[in-house]
């Protein structure tokens, strides 16, 4: 990975390389459950941390709980800024079900911090607002979790503006977690929102589900051009597109992660970028 400046982004007091790896896919099939292969899992996390990766970002809802419990057994927690969630429940029907009520936030941040055998959470993220728990009152919890220090910085995942600005009024916000990518840029308004602001942006599905629709030609071109993946393009284009974005490519295959750490060495010329942006 490089070194240089632009490569890196604060985060509270800690400085991380800006592509970091996720977490997620550690787990077994439809994240539920542990993978059929444990220790395979942890050589993933520690391959990530061995090739410079110091910004891994996982859950309590992966799993649940097998991701940050993989993290801890894999040794890389203290090697890394490692950002987890709470307040999304998993289901073994494979539901996703926010729960931002905020005692039980606490105990799920209590939780964490059991499961990844720190004494707090580098970076702990609501994972989802809750439709059913007042918005403010979950930022808040989080807000005394960092003034208790169980909880050194604290962001957001799946807010809109206002919400990121709401939530800023009660507490510093470090990052936000939000779906971007090449052909899904509904979230445009909070990047730019955060890159006004100095916050982390973490996109997360780095490529979607692989359907490029119309910009499949022009991705296979820029590809073509560097010699690289599809997926290379896209996260190379991830980190392109602004100095605050944080991508976060998750895998279960050591193969994939070396070529996901390998895009951070693509460097994309303004042809490139122009043509990814049409």
């Amino acid at each position: 990975m490089g070194t240089n400046q632009s490569d890196t982004f604060d985060i509270g007091e800690y400085t991380v390389h800006r592509l970091g790896f996720g977490a997620m896919r550690l787990c077994g099939e439809g994240i539920i459950g542990a993978p059929d292969d444990e220790e395979a899992a942890r050589d993933v996390a520690r391959e990530a941390v061995d090739l410079g990766v110091d910004f891994i970002d996982t859950a309590d809802s992966y799993g649940p709980g097998t991701s940050e419990r993989l993290l801890r057994e894999a040794g890389v927690v203290d090697n890394a800024l490692v950002a987890t969630k709470g307040g999304l429940l998993r289901s073994h029907d494979g539901d996703w079900l926010p729960h931002g009520d905020p005692d039980y936030l606490e105990n799920a941040a209590l939780a964490s911090i059991d499961r990844l055998g720190v004494d707090s959470i580098d970076l702990y993220q609501l994972h989802r607002p809750d439709p059913d728990t007042d918005f403010e009152a979950s930022v808040t919890k989080l807000a005394e979790l960092k003034d208790a220090g169980l909880v050194d910085n604290v962001g957001l995942s799946n807010v809109s503006v206002e919400q990121l600005e709401t939530a800023r009024d009660h507490v510093e916000v470090a990052t936000v977690q939000n779906n971007y990518n090449l052909v899904n840029r509904e979230h445009q308004d909070v990047l730019d929102a955060c890159e006004g602001a100095g916050i982390g942006f973490i996109p997360y599905f780095p490529l979607g589900a692989g359907d490029l629709d119309e910009k499949a030609e022009a991705v296979d071109a820029v590809a073509d051009a560097h010699d690289a993946s599809r997926y290379q393009v896209a996260l190379a284009w991830l980190l392109s597109s602004s100095d605050v974005t944080l991508p976060i490519p998750g895998t279960s295959s050591v193969e994939h992660l070396r070529e996901n750490v390998a895009a951070s060495g693509i460097e994309l010329t303004d042809d490139d970028l122009a043509r990814l942006s049409e």
